[in-house]
């Protein structure tokens, strides 16, 4: 079921997003060359139990019989492209990786996702980042009432594949409320007239996962990481938004 909020809840979901902001925030001292993985998903947890807020990722599953997830926050390196686990792996100079937070306030969910370079990255690697970056942006941009939410993947796919990269089809955004993954899928590619139509009131996660190479993906054997195949980059960006009668609001900002 495909829920349309009230102002009330979204408020609630706003609040949800601003910690996750503000988590962020928090780890961006501890994202750099020679922090362990572990470490920065150890400061993400005591700093969101902090705010009053509950982990969502730790121990979720996917599906009945997958592996619970070990940590509060993913943590995917180069060419992970998502759920990567937080474990001993040390960050390098030129990697980049993508940080995904999720976490429960007050009964409501919020989640966002940021790639990092990690101090100086290739020319190329920086270029991958910055086209991911934009992307997020074109398919918020694209998010309007009254469109299908094909739309968002459409203009994602169009602009990541005029810049010479491809788009993950396997995995994609999401409604969001009082758990994680709600209805309805929101693809990162077209066509633009596919899908629930979106709806003013409508809450969903947009979150782009862009490759150098080519799209195709493999899952590794803990059941949660997911990387290229062909071992290419990959970079991701995520907001929460809300959709509004004249556009979106971002609900995931501090």
């Amino acid at each position: 079921m495909i829920e349309i909020r009230t102002e009330k809840e979204i408020e609630a979901l706003r609040a949800a997003g601003r910690i996750v902001a503000q988590t962020f925030e928090e780890l961006r001292a501890h994202i750099k060359a020679g922090a362990v993985l572990r470490d920065i998903d150890r400061v993400a947890e005591r700093f969101i139990l902090k705010q009053g807020a509950e982990t969502l990722y730790k121990g979720i599953r996917q599906l009945p019989r997958q592996l619970p997830f070990p940590g509060t926050i993913t943590a995917s390196i180069n060419n992970q492209i998502c759920h990567g686990i937080p474990d001993s792996r040390v960050l390098k100079e030129g990697d980049i990786v993508g940080i995904d937070i999720g976490l429960r306030y007050n009964g409501w969910c919020g989640d966002s996702c940021t790639t990092y370079e990690i101090g100086k990255v290739s020319a190329e690697t920086k270029r991958l980042v910055e086209t991911t970056r934009q992307a997020l942006q074109v398919g918020m941009q694209a998010a309007q009432a009254g469109k299908r939410v094909g739309a968002i993947g459409a203009a994602i796919q169009a602009f990541a594949e005029k810049k010479g990269y491809s788009v993950v089809r396997e995995y994609g955004g999401h409604g969001i409320g009082r758990t994680l993954w709600e209805d309805p899928f929101i693809p990162h590619i077209g066509p633009a007239e596919r899908g629930a139509v979106l709806r003013e009131g409508m809450v969903i996660n947009i979150e782009p996962m862009i490759n150098t190479g080519k799209p195709d993906t493999r899952l590794l054997s803990d059941e949660w990481t997911v990387e290229t195949a062909d071992g290419s980059l990959s970079a991701q960006f995520e907001h929460t938004i809300v959709i509004r009668k004249d556009g979106f609001e971002i609900l995931s900002l501090p």
